[in-house]
């Protein structure tokens, strides 16, 4: 999308992702300035590639870091910033600690 460089100052380039162990899409997105987090999800239009992705209740970050109301505001209430990347967290299938307790146990095993 070309942006009139007198537009420019009212809007951003950012980028929404999702990813599944089996498919991973960034979607690189010009919104309006005081866009929140949410609403580039809404408006990146990603969910219409992945089934799984519900906006309102999946947990969301910036660059790793959580919009969790605690360290950052939450998703509809945090405004982007200039490139920022909005990422879309799967929920875990499985403890991280336990995933390595069994790989180590495999890896044992295998010996």
């Amino acid at each position: 999308m070309n942006i009139d460089p007198e537009d420019s100052a009212e809007t951003l380039c950012v980028e929404v992702a999702y990813g599944t162990p089996e498919k991973q899409l960034i979607v690189a997105l010009e919104v309006p300035v005081g866009t929140t987090a949410y609403e580039a999800v809404l408006l990146s239009k990603i969910a219409d590639e992945f089934a799984s992705i519900d906006p309102g209740n999946d947990p969301m970050g910036i660059f790793s870091s959580l919009l969790d109301g605690k360290t950052r505001a939450v998703p509809r209430e945090y405004v982007l910033q200039v490139r920022d990347r909005v990422e879309i967290y799967r929920p875990l299938l499985i403890d991280p600690k336990q995933a390595r307790l069994k790989r180590a146990e495999k890896v044992k095993s295998d010996k």
